[in-house]
């Protein structure tokens, strides 16, 4: 197929492009800034740019395509109701007019996130999967993706485009701008533990939708490296998680000290991607016991960690 893929120039775009290529697809890559993987440069909030990548003999769309939480300090609320709400929609009714009959979603676990579950104040993990509800997205980025999930399922209902959503938790590679402690690697290698995945994970899943999208015509899926716990463990989490995790892992400890990291003492939330797994095939490579075996191997750490990466737009920006 001649995919459309928006975003292209983005983190997750420069690994999704090779990805649907070796999966034997031709790829058309739109993004707002420029880059190797780039064919089409300009906006989805504007009707003219879809039109004109539409155009290019597109058969279906994987839109991976966004403002982010990071942007929220950068642009205004109008800007992301443009590009995450309209210009979602533009490229769903360019698909339909098309008649298109598969269009792939990034989404992102964050919407799910209250402002309650994100002060982690329960006395036991919260348990995270399709069926949590009701959403209550704590900032417009939440709130944007959201709609954008329900323009999709309404193009599934009404005009009957196979769409798939993927609710993708945490994949970026820069470090984390509200945790301090722990930070850097050792954050990402214990949110592998219930809410990260790897950017090559994250771009298998979206190959693995587009195949799947007409067998399942709406579906909406979590996309996470699968935990190593139960949801019997939650309380455990939420009390002592670094003896649940010794449990399961007893070196983890030792090899956390032997590079200068810890265990984290409390984990507030799960999720939880078996739906997935059962009904588009797909499962991370990449989980925690990964990184535990690069580091008894001395081996590099099977994710990525940049602290100085900045955004193809962020950086179009500030140039």
């Amino acid at each position: 197929m001649h995919v459309l893929l928006t975003g292209s120039s983005g983190w997750l775009g420069r690994f999704l492009a090779p990805a649907l290529r070796a999966a034997g697809h031709t790829v058309t890559g739109l993004d707002a800034a420029p880059g190797p993987e780039t064919h089409v440069v300009g906006t989805i909030a504007s009707r003219a740019v879809v039109d004109r990548a539409m155009g290019l003999g597109i058969d279906a769309v994987v839109h991976a395509a966004a403002l982010h939480k990071p942007d929220i300090v950068r642009y205004p609320v109008s800007a992301f109701v443009d590009v995450n709400v309209a210009g979602t929609l533009n490229l769903l009714e360019a698909a339909r007019a098309a008649g298109h009959d598969r269009f792939v979603m990034t989404s992102t676990t964050s919407l799910m996130i209250s402002e309650a579950i994100r002060r982690e104040q329960a006395d036991e993990a919260v348990w995270l999967d399709e069926q949590t509800g009701p959403l209550a997205p704590r900032n417009i980025y939440g709130v944007t993706k959201l709609a954008a999930e329900g323009l999709c399922r309404l193009y599934a209902a009404d005009h009957g485009l196979a769409c798939v959503v993927l609710r993708t938790a945490r994949f970026f590679p820069e470090d984390d701008d509200t945790h301090a402690r722990p930070s850097g690697e050792n954050l990402k290698a214990i949110e592998l533990l219930h809410r990260r995945l790897t950017v090559e994970d994250a771009a298998t899943a979206h190959v693995m939708a587009l195949d799947k999208a007409r067998d399942v015509r709406f579906g909406l899926y979590l996309v996470s490296a699968p935990p190593p716990f139960a949801r019997g463990d939650a309380t455990a989490l939420k009390r002592d998680a670094a003896a649940l995790i010794r449990e399961h892992f007893p070196d983890a400890e030792a090899l956390f000290a032997a590079r200068g990291w810890q265990l984290p003492s409390s984990l507030g939330r799960v999720y939880d991607p078996a739906l997935a797994e059962q009904e588009l095939g797909f499962r991370c490579r990449t989980d925690f016991a990964a990184v535990l075996q690069a580091l008894r191997d001395g081996a590099p750490l099977p994710f990525a960690h940049d602290p100085a990466y900045i955004s193809p737009i962020v950086a179009g920006r500030t140039r």
